[in-house]
C-alpha cells in the first residue's frame, strides 16, 4: 500500500471532514522553506506550517541542538525536579517579553498555554487576592478557601483561543465550537475596538467591572477567526480601561510572538502591558510542542501561601520536556541574530509592496479588506460568504499547490505567514502564486 492508502486506513486528521476527504500528500522530508513530497515535487510553505515554523524546516543547528540533549536527558518529571534547559529558556525568555514577567510556567502547546493562563486568573481571586496591591482582600471565613465575585472572563467576538474546553469557553461561537456550546462557561463576549464602538466597549467594562476576573485576547491579529487586524490605539484605550477596573489581562500571543508582527511580541505596539502572557507555535522554531504561560509577580504571590489548597493544582506529563526547551532555546539564538531581524524587517516592507499592488489591482472587485501587519499578509476573496465553511479554501489550495506553493486559506481568508528563511525569489514566487490565482478566480 501507497503512504496515502496506509494513512487513510489508520489516521483522523485534524481540522478535516472525513466524508469524501482529500488525500493527504505524503510529505517525506521538509529543509528550509520547502515540503519534499514522495514524488520529489516542492512546495514553499508560505503558512510555515501552522504557523509555527521560524527558521524553516530541519534546521541543522536546531536538531544538532536536539540531537546533543536527547544523549544527555530526554524527559523528567517536573514536579520535584528541575534541569538545565527549563530553567535557562525560564532566563533567557522573560526579559524578553513586554513586562515585567516574574514566573514561567510550562505546558505543552498553545491551547493549554492559555487554559493555564485562564485557571491562573480565576484562581488568582479565588485564592482571595487583589491585583491593585497583590495583599489579601478577601477575609478566608469557616477555614475554607477565600472567594470573589470575580468569576467572570472578558474576551473578544471572532476570538479563537484552543480547543480544550477552557479555551473554548472563551472563543467565539463559531464552527470550531458548535457541539459543545451547552458545556462552554458563560463569558462577556466584546468585538474588537474601533473608532465608532470604543466608547460602547469602555462602558460595558465598566458595568461589569466587579464580576470580571480577567480578560483575555489576542493582540492586533486574531488568528484562526480570520487573520483579522485592529487597532493598537484604540486597544490602548480598551486596556487601560480594563486595568482601571482592576482586570487581569492576558495576552493570547501563541501566534503573534517571535517576531511575526514585526515586533517581538505584539504587546509592544501596545503602551498597556498584558499581567500573563501564552506563547507556543513559534517558541521552539516551530520543533517540537511547548507552551509557555508568563505571569507577573502579583499574580504568582496569591499562590505563595501556608494553605496548601492555595496551591495551583495543574501539570503536565511533559511540563518542560527538556528537548523541547532545549529547541526553543536554540530558536532564541537563531531570532536574535541580527539577519533574522532584519529579515523580518525584509518580509514586512515586501508585503506592504504586495498589498500595495493588490490594492490597485484590476481584481478589485474580486478581492478585499488588503491588511498586512509585519511578516502576515491576508485578505478576503469575495466569493460567497464570510466564513470558515466557504469551499473558495480548497480550491485556493489546489491551485497553489499545482504552482508548487503551499497556503491553507481559512474560509475565503487567503493569507501568508512565511518562515523567516525565505528567499527574495521564494517569496516573489508566493506572490505571484498568489496574484495569478486572484486574477484566474476573477476571469
Amino acid at each position: 500500500m501507497t503512504l496515502q492508502e496506509r494513512d487513510y486506513q489508520v489516521i483522523w486528521h485534524p481540522f478535516t471532514q472525513q466524508k469524501n476527504r482529500q488525500a493527504p500528500v505524503p510529505i517525506v522530508k521538509g529543509k528550509g522553506t520547502l515540503l519534499f513530497d514522495e514524488n520529489g515535487s516542492t512546495y514553499i510553505d508560505a503558512i510555515s506550517s501552522w504557523w509555527v515554523t521560524l527558521h524553516g524546516h530541519a534546521h541543522p543547528y536546531i536538531a544538532e541542538k536536539l540531537y546533543q540533549q536527547a544523549l544527555q536527558l530526554e524527559q523528567v518529571i517536573f514536579a520535584g525536579f528541575t534541569h538545565e534547559p527549563a530553567v535557562a529558556l525560564a532566563e533567557q525568555l522573560l526579559p524578553l517579553l513586554p513586562n515585567q514577567f516574574a514566573k514561567i510556567f510550562y505546558s505543552d502547546n498553545g491551547s493549554t498555554s492559555t487554559e493555564v493562563a485562564l485557571k491562573m486568573a480565576l484562581q488568582f481571586w479565588w485564592n482571595g487576592r487583589s491585583i491593585d496591591d497583590g495583599q489579601q482582600s478577601i477575609v478566608k471565613t469557616n477555614q475554607q478557601p477565600a472567594t470573589s465575585n470575580r468569576t467572570k472572563i472578558l474576551a473578544f467576538n471572532n476570538a479563537y483561543h484552543g480547543d480544550t474546553f477552557g479555551a473554548m469557553s472563551v472563543s467565539d461561537r463559531s464552527v470550531f465550537t458548535l457541539a459543545f456550546h451547552d458545556k462552554l462557561f458563560e463569558v462577556v463576549f466584546i468585538d474588537t475596538p474601533t473608532a465608532d464602538n470604543i466608547d460602547t466597549l469602555i462602558a460595558t467594562v465598566n458595568q461589569h467591572n466587579t464580576a470580571i476576573a480577567a480578560f483575555i485576547y489576542e493582540p492586533l491579529v486574531q488568528g484562526a477567526g480570520g487573520i483579522k487586524m485592529y487597532d493598537a490605539a484604540l486597544m490602548d484605550r480598551l486596556l487601560a480601561a480594563v486595568k482601571q477596573q482592576c482586570i487581569i489581562c492576558i495576552a493570547d500571543e501563541v501566534m503573534t510572538g517571535f517576531g511575526r508582527t514585526g515586533k517581538l511580541f505584539a504587546s509592544e505596539y501596545l503602551t498597556h502591558k498584558p499581567d500573563i502572557i501564552c506563547l507556543s507555535k513559534g517558541l521552539t522554531g516551530g520543533t517540537m510542542a511547548l507552551g509557555v504561560t508568563a505571569c507577573t509577580d502579583a499574580i504568582y504571590q496569591a499562590f505563595v501561601n501556608d494553605d496548601k489548597l492555595k496551591t495551583f493544582f495543574h501539570g503536565h506529563s511533559f511540563t518542560a520536556n527538556p528537548l523541547a526547551c532545549t529547541t526553543a532555546l536554540a530558536s532564541l539564538e537563531l531570532l536574535a541574530q541580527n539577519n533574522c531581524l532584519q529579515t523580518v524587517e525584509w518580509i514586512t516592507e515586501q508585503n506592504q509592496l504586495f498589498a500595495a499592488k493588490l490594492t490597485t489591482h484590476d481584481v478589485q472587485r474580486t478581492i478585499k479588506n488588503i491588511r498586512v501587519l509585519g511578516t502576515i499578509l491576508a485578505f478576503e476573496i469575495a466569493n460567497g460568504k464570510d466564513e470558515y465553511l466557504n469551499n473558495i479554501a480548497t480550491i485556493v489550495t489546489q491551485k497553489a499547490m499545482a504552482q508548487g506553493v503551499y497556503i491553507r486559506p481559512l474560509g475565503n481568508t487567503v493569507y501568508i505567514m512565511p518562515p523567516y528563511c525565505i528567499s527574495a525569489d521564494e517569496l516573489q514566487k508566493v506572490y505571484d502564486v498568489v496574484e495569478n490565482i486572484v486574477v484566474e478566480i476573477a476571469h
